[in-house]
């Protein structure tokens, strides 16, 4: 589900790729996907950091990268002998590990560019690098994170849906980051539909999925069993699926959780629609833990990213593992070919 690129397919356009936090593992998975630019057929991306950090991190890691400022330039010829990089300088220097809330400006400016660049139509897609929010809300950040903040720069009234993905499996949870215990109030007929069609939707656009096919989990055990365990499956999923189905989607559930995510049962659907974030990430992470993509649906261009953290503990260590930031590049050429 997660399409590898083939050479001759890779676009004139480059991905524009976000700093994140400069003290953590982004800006050396810029470098080291760089450096496998060729045997990771990896499409041609624009990082937007500032040259001298990524100048002296070039120069203490075991990448042979070299750094070319570029605002602007023809990306792709560069990209076969350089990591061309467009400047946003921070005004405090890097110790690796160690967030500060003085890079907060440069980070957001380099999120904010990147969405630009898009669109104004010289790049395809935003990937973002993991930033850490502590240090942000410091600075005066007002957004609870990444992904709102990028619904306000898109404009429009966007709303956002998040979607997670490895090779084989696609899942979005209906809920997030809120308690167990909050969940069921939060289940609701309206946000299900709202949601499902989002997700829809950007099957049949972004991943060229004629009829997409959607399964929808339950919330209880054995999806509540008729409403005799919980009577959220009951009264507010399974009637949204029904009006769903009636809009002429290809909607399926509720499912009971339990057995939706065995290789047999994902021959059945495209993706799952989940009540809770462990509904979602547990199946996904336990079939591909390094792997992972965080994909925002509902938004007027494409954003992906590595589905990890900043990792400040291994740093500028050249121990990040590269898997996930390499499907988020692969993943965000795929969904604008």
């Amino acid at each position: 589900m997660i399409m590898d690129i083939k050479p001759e397919k890779i676009s004139t356009l480059p991905l524009a790729v976000t700093m994140g936090d400069p003290a953590g593992v982004g800006p050396e998975l810029a470098l080291r996907a760089f450096a496998e630019r060729e045997t990771k057929n990896i499409p041609p991306f624009v990082l937007l950091a500032d040259v001298g950090h990524m100048r002296a991190l070039a120069a203490s890691s075991v990448q042979c990268v070299e750094i070319l400022e570029n605002n602007w330039g023809a990306v792709p010829d560069i990209f076969q002998h350089a990591l061309p990089v467009r400047h946003h300088p921070l005004s405090q220097h890097v110790i690796m590990g160690q967030p500060h809330a003085a890079h907060a400006p440069a980070i957001l400016k380099s999120i904010e560019a990147a969405v630009q660049l898009v669109q104004r139509g010289l790049c395809r897609a935003v990937v973002t690098n993991p930033i850490h929010k502590a240090s942000l809300y410091q600075a005066g950040f007002s957004f609870p994170g990444h992904t709102e903040y990028l619904a306000h720069l898109a404009g429009g009234g966007a709303d956002p849906v998040m979607m997670l993905a490895v090779e084989g499996l696609r899942v979005v949870p209906l809920t997030i980051h809120v308690p167990l215990s909050d969940v069921p109030k939060k289940i609701t007929q309206e946000k299900i539909i709202s949601t499902a069609r989002t997700v829809l939707q950007a099957l049949q656009k972004q991943f060229f999925i004629q009829t997409p096919r959607l399964a929808v989990a339950g919330l209880n055990p054995h999806a509540g069993e008729e409403g005799t365990i919980g009577h959220e499956d009951k009264e507010a999923i399974a009637p949204a699926v029904a009006a769903l189905t009636r809009e002429g989607w290809q909607v399926s559930g509720p499912h009971p959780a339990d057995s939706l995510f065995h290789a047999d049962a994902r021959k059945h659907y495209d993706a799952v629609l989940c009540m809770y974030h462990d509904q979602a990430l547990i199946p996904l992470k336990t079939i591909d833990f390094w792997g992972g993509v965080n994909i925002t649906l509902g938004l007027p261009f494409v954003r992906t990213s590595p589905d990890h953290g900043t990792a400040f503990d291994i740093a500028g260590q050249g121990k990040a593992r590269t898997e996930s930031f390499l499907a988020a590049l692969r993943t965000a050429h795929a969904m604008t070919s």
